[in-house]
């Protein structure tokens, strides 16, 4: 069986999809968001960030060719964005955890501002 024959696989990716089109389309109202949204929004990234790397730690799991080249893809993608070729993505999921529960401090410290 195919890696992306997997209905747990398929469930993640159709989930990971939705999560990402939610992120993306409020996005750009984050800044005009209230307190409650904003944290909501913070929420929603950090879910789509766990999902993410569970899925590439399955790709790297995995000896299926197709869910090799996906995970080449997602390395291919990451220099195109600026990191280097032998980035972790374990360490890039995590950096971008960290900077989530920055967001989510500074949400919270700055209540009276919104």
């Amino acid at each position: 069986m195919s890696f992306f024959d997997s209905e747990v696989v398929r469930a993640e990716m159709t989930e990971i999809s939705e999560l990402q089109e939610d992120v993306y389309t409020n996005v750009f109202k984050f800044p005009t968001m209230n307190k409650e949204e904003k944290l909501f929004h913070v929420r929603l990234m950090g879910k789509l960030i766990e999902k993410q790397k569970i899925l590439y730690t399955r790709l790297s799991l995995s000896d299926d060719p197709e869910a090799k080249l996906m995970k080449q893809n997602i390395l291919d993608s990451a220099q195109l964005m600026g990191l280097s070729s032998d980035v972790d993505m374990n360490v890039v999921f995590s950096n971008m955890e960290k900077m989530l529960n920055v967001m989510k401090k500074s949400i919270d410290d700055n209540d009276s501002d919104m």
